[in-house]
């Protein structure tokens, strides 16, 4: 048997084509240039505002310079609450408080509708999905005047749910849950195969079971959705909680913040913009304890038929 003598490879040569700077650009580099693009739109204003809420003399027209100062008076004096009129802490508890409550409650009240519409076929049914359609296309400002009526009657003979209220307050935002979140999940809960629901009422499932054990945990990306749409809805209104809330310990960061620059000869934008950035925590929070769940449900939506 014969000695194989090994191969020299050196012998072999690789050409590489390589592309020019003006092919690399029309090909691939133009979507690296609108990434970056678009991350310093984005990034800016965060920039900004954060640059603000650190300014410590409030005269933010004397500089054009990003964190030209440094200081932590604004988010000290927020805090603090020294004069007792801006009660920060009380207005942050309320804020998250009104927000989880009104988030479960209306991803609960459009579970229940949407699978009411997607599995079931009652009298009635096509109407009620076009009046869900429907109205979306009037803006909730147009309510507001039936909305305190109403709320007021409400106070005279349940002062708990009236004006003035918190639970009145979210009772009103879960009223309007039936509207864009339930059409939402109408649309996820239709690609779920109905012969799951089938094969479990074969077993002697009922509709609550099926709903509450199964349906439940196979719609979970779109129900962290829905609640995550539903809580920086709720945190960020003003004006539904403005007319309803009163008393300064009872109200909303949105509410709470405006009367820092409501005043047009003493605007304090650098505490107005430290509690903004207090405010949006538990929005970041929320949505990376989501984040798994939305691009699951983005991923599941996109493939299911």
């Amino acid at each position: 048997m014969t000695d194989i003598a090994p191969l020299d490879m050196s012998k072999f040569k690789y050409k590489t084509r390589r592309r020019g700077p003006l092919k690399w650009l029309l090909t691939t580099g133009w979507r690296h240039l609108l990434g970056l693009v678009i991350v310093v739109y984005t990034i800016f204003p965060i920039l900004y505002i954060l640059s603000t809420s650190l300014y410590p003399n409030n005269d933010i027209n004397d500089t054009t310079t990003l964190f030209a100062a440094i200081s932590w008076d604004n988010y000290d004096a927020l805090l603090a609450n020294e004069d007792g009129s801006r009660p920060f802490t009380a207005w942050y508890i309320n804020t998250v408080i009104i927000g989880v409550l009104t988030s479960i409650g209306s991803v609960f009240l459009s579970a229940l509708a949407a699978y009411s519409f997607s599995r079931l076929r009652f009298k009635g049914r096509r109407g009620g999905l076009m009046s869900l359609i429907l109205m979306q296309m009037f803006p909730s400002i147009l309510g507001l005047v039936a909305i305190f009526s109403l709320m007021s009657d409400i106070g005279e003979v349940f002062p708990q749910l009236g004006l003035n209220s918190q639970l009145g307050l979210v009772m009103v935002y879960m009223g309007g849950a039936l509207g864009g979140g339930t059409y939402l999940m109408y649309g996820f809960f239709n690609t779920v195969p109905k012969e799951i629901d089938e094969a479990a009422k074969i077993d002697g499932a009922s509709h609550a079971r099926i709903f509450f054990t199964i349906t439940l945990r196979l719609v979970a990306p779109v129900l962290a959705v829905q609640m995550l749409l539903s809580y920086i809805g709720v945190t960020s209104d003003y004006v539904l909680a403005s007319i309803l809330l009163s008393d300064p310990e009872k109200l909303t960061l949105a509410t709470g913040l405006q009367s820092l620059i409501n005043d047009p000869y003493s605007k304090d934008w650098s505490m107005f913009t430290a509690g903004a950035i207090l405010a949006a925590l538990p929005t970041v929070i929320l949505f990376l304890f989501l984040q798994k769940f939305i691009t699951s449900g983005l991923t599941a939506g996109a493939t299911k038929g």
